[in-house]
């Protein structure tokens, strides 16, 4: 099971619930698309024990902090990643969401707003915001790579 999470611009309380809740669930990788903002929201992250994969939004502000905190688990997208056996590109911004990207997923946050887009045999993924502050919800996606099933949760 992995957790896919996006803009939680430094809703502490929202990032340490879908961290507990990745916990509880078992989840094996959390992805986050951007836009965690400050290391004190990073930190959250690191009660995880899983794999993590983060990228830098366009409102993380603090980009040497949260480098020197998350280290080799943040980077600039778009990604490219081998995990558990699978081709994930994870992006902030949705660019170049087309057919030149090959990829059995496309992670991507930004617009705030859930996207679950199958494309023939790739999905393309928004799990909207995790602070809740644009549209009043706070979500995650719980998706299992195997069969490409996925659950929408609010947090």
């Amino acid at each position: 099971m992995w957790m896919i999470m996006s803009d939680s611009h430094d809703n502490v309380p929202k990032v340490s619930r879908a961290i507990d809740l990745a916990i509880e669930r078992g989840v094996s990788v959390v992805f986050h698309c951007g836009d965690l903002v400050s290391p004190f929201t990073a930190r959250e992250l690191l009660r995880y024990k899983g794999t993590l994969h983060v990228v830098f939004g366009n409102n993380d502000g603090e980009r040497i902090g949260l480098k020197n905190l998350l280290g080799s688990s943040i980077g600039t997208g778009p990604l490219s990643l081998q995990v558990e056996g699978r081709k994930v590109v994870m992006m902030h911004e949705p660019f170049g969401l087309n057919d030149t990207i090959m990829a059995d997923y496309i992670f991507y946050g930004h617009t705030h707003r859930i996207d679950t887009n199958l494309q023939g045999d790739r999905l393309v993924l928004n799990p909207g915001e995790s602070c809740g502050y644009l549209t009043g919800r706070s979500t995650v996606v719980l998706l299992d790579p195997a069969n490409r099933s996925y659950e929408v949760v609010e947090i």
